[in-house]
């Protein structure tokens, strides 16, 4: 079983990222979103205003997410994969969600970063939460531009 990553939340935190599970990039560096090509990053620091986001070192980045509010996590806390698409994701376990109300418990807005991470929305949904399904960030999900996710994930702090 791979291992996914603890959430990046502050009390403050009032939207959530939530991704499927980190790839293989990241797991090997420990740090979400590592694979280069990966528009994760940028599309945040769009987002926020903080165009150099994506040059920033990690632990600067998950400061700056966290000073505007917005916290990062996967749906899955552990699961079976060879490689690092989604699709090839088996024996899946999710996080615990019921723990985001203990640490964060201003959060409002959950947010999914692709389809597969999607799928949960209306779980969480169902917890009082808002939900929006974001196109993808991975370099997989090549149908959209940079600028059409980016409208889309504009929508984060709406």
């Amino acid at each position: 079983m791979l291992q996914g990553f603890a959430p990046v939340v502050a009390p403050d935190t009032h939207t959530m990222l939530l991704g499927s599970f980190p790839g293989e990039a990241s797991l090997a560096a420990g740090q979400y979103y590592a694979h280069p090509r990966n528009q994760f990053w940028r599309l945040l620091g769009a987002v926020l205003g903080e165009a150099s986001l994506h040059e920033l070192p990690y632990d600067a980045r998950l400061v700056c997410v966290l000073a505007h509010g917005v916290g990062i996590w996967d749906v899955l806390d552990a699961c079976h994969r060879e490689g690092s698409l989604d699709s090839a994701i088996r024996h899946a376990q999710p996080n615990d969600f019921d723990s985001l109300r203990e640490h964060a418990p201003r959060l409002k807005k959950v947010c999914f970063n692709g389809k597969t991470a999607g799928r949960f929305a209306p779980v969480i949904a169902a917890a009082g939460y808002d939900t929006l399904v974001l196109p993808s960030s991975s370099p997989a999900n090549a149908m959209l531009s940079f600028e059409q996710k980016r409208s889309c994930w504009e929508r984060i702090l709406s």
